[in-house]
């Protein structure tokens, strides 16, 4: 029998040996150097001013967009790198097919599904729901994480501008906040580099965060309140014109984190927020993004104001060795699962076991987690690497926020390459426009909104066409 020809590698990738594999973001003065060096407590701080820009506000909706309304909170879950479809996501089982990865059958033998490989996510397949007619526009890492979290093309008229959904988010959710919702709007974990606030106000930029069991590293000066208390009036006898306005945007948006940073430091045990114990750090799995996710589990639950957060995991991008085995401690499929999988499962677990607000609802119910990445693996026999490359075809994985679980929609051929079946009532691809359209929808947020107060004066759409209905929400996930 003829030894088949292994694919090579025909997709250049400049940005896959860096070790984040998530090489996105510098939008001029909002990176973490920069918010680190204007933060006077160290915390790169966001969240809602109580005086309001009444231009900020103004936007054209289209008439009659119905939104789902579903969801409170959101968990973007954003697998940097890309991980390989048709190994986890949209199991196609073949001779490269690893027999550890143990797939058995589940949902009445609708779902094949790696139960090896992820077994702790297998326990809420029920709850799960995978859209596998997902298609990416660019098969390039910067180019395609920054096209998933702002949903346009970045090298589009607006693709300089536009800012993260999460931003959006944040900014549209900022009327029904309260007195006690102290927390940014919009939270990001482990999330270094990705996409900021755009032309909106730097107070809807992502409060970036790195776990630790302690919290926040900054939250008390450690000369005491007393005397950071004099400092910080002597601060703005000094410095009034960075209350002021009249050196533009910059010092406006500088003030405003000395003013966040200070509001979580006055704010009794919000640290609690952003620490954890021994045994939940163990419960996820003993890893930076374990711990990310029992962050996010803790603020979705505080209900002090963050409505988006983002969690990201990168490390991707097996083009050699995907199936290498964990004990040989290099990057494969086995040990990012490794990390993934206990975390994903007690997160889900933790959110069904906690009341909502509502009465006989779930955290679960009133949170959707959605899992995200940049694009899919090429699917069949490994390259001549042992690995899998840059492919546009893929899945997304939806859970919780008024999601109906257990659900497939989109069908793929036996490669897992090419759909069959859309599963949708569009009857095409979805895009990552559809993708923000269906989470904007599910937390209330009007995804046709064109805002007239962007600064090339052209209009600004949430979603570009979406107006027009080229994008929509994907319903059949409700």
């Amino acid at each position: 029998m003829a030894k088949p020809k292994l694919p090579k590698s025909t997709i250049e990738c400049p940005d896959c040996k860096r070790a984040s594999g998530f090489p996105l973001g510098d939008a001029k003065g909002f990176s973490r150097r920069r918010f680190l060096q204007v933060g006077a407590t160290g915390l790169v701080a966001s969240y809602f001013l109580d005086v309001l820009n009444p231009r900020l506000l103004g936007a054209t909706r289209a008439p009659n967009v119905y939104m789902r309304n579903s969801a409170s909170n959101a968990i973007f879950i954003f697998l940097a790198g890309a991980p390989s479809n048709i190994d986890m996501w949209d199991l196609k089982e073949g001779a490269w097919t690893p027999s550890d990865f143990a797939p058995a059958s589940f949902n009445g033998n609708s779902l094949r599904f790696p139960q090896g490989l992820l077994p702790k996510t297998a326990e809420h397949l029920g709850r799960l729901s995978f859209v596998r007619s997902g298609l990416a526009w660019a098969a390039v890492h910067q180019l395609g994480q920054a096209w998933a979290q702002i949903a346009r093309n970045p090298g589009g008229a607006t693709g300089s501008i536009a800012p993260h959904i999460g931003s959006v988010v944040s900014l549209e959710e900022q009327v029904a906040r309260k007195t006690g919702d102290v927390l940014p709007g919009f939270i990001a974990l482990n999330s270094a580099g990705i996409p900021q606030s755009g032309y909106f106000p730097a107070t809807y930029a992502p409060f970036q965060v790195v776990p630790a069991a302690t919290g926040l590293p900054t939250i008390n000066h450690p000369d005491g309140a007393v005397r950071f208390s004099d400092r910080w009036s002597f601060l703005h006898q000094l410095d009034s014109n960075r209350t002021t306005g009249a050196r533009g945007k910059v010092t406006l948006d500088m003030n405003d984190f000395y003013d966040q940073s200070k509001a979580l430091m006055d704010t009794p045990n919000i640290n609690a927020t952003f620490s954890f114990s021994t045994d939940d750090h163990t419960k996820y799995g003993s890893s930076t993004f374990g711990d990310s996710l029992i962050v996010a589990r803790n603020l979705v639950g505080a209900h002090k104001g963050t409505r988006f957060v983002q969690a990201t995991f990168g490390g991707w991008d097996h083009h050699s060795g995907i199936y290498t085995p964990a004990a040989n401690r290099v990057n494969s499929l086995y040990t990012q699962c490794a990390q993934f999988d206990p975390a994903f499962g007690a997160l889900l677990t933790d959110l069904q076991a906690t009341p909502g607000l509502a009465a006989g609802k779930t955290l679960l119910d009133e949170t959707l987690v959605v899992v995200v990445a940049e694009f899919g693996r090429t699917v069949g026999v490994l390259n001549n690497q042992q690995g899998r490359d840059h492919n546009l075809r893929m899945t997304t994985v939806w859970a919780g926020g008024g999601v109906r679980g257990g659900q497939i929609i989109g069908k793929t051929d036996d490669s897992g390459n090419n759909v069959v079946d859309y599963g949708w009532s569009q009857n095409r691809d979805i895009r990552p426009e559809d993708v923000t359209c269906t989470i904007y929808s599910a937390l209330g947020i009007d995804y046709t909104t064109v805002r007239h107060d962007d600064p090339l004066n052209r209009g600004f759409e949430y979603v570009p066409f979406a107006k027009d209905g080229t994008y929509k929400p994907v319903d059949e996930l409700f």
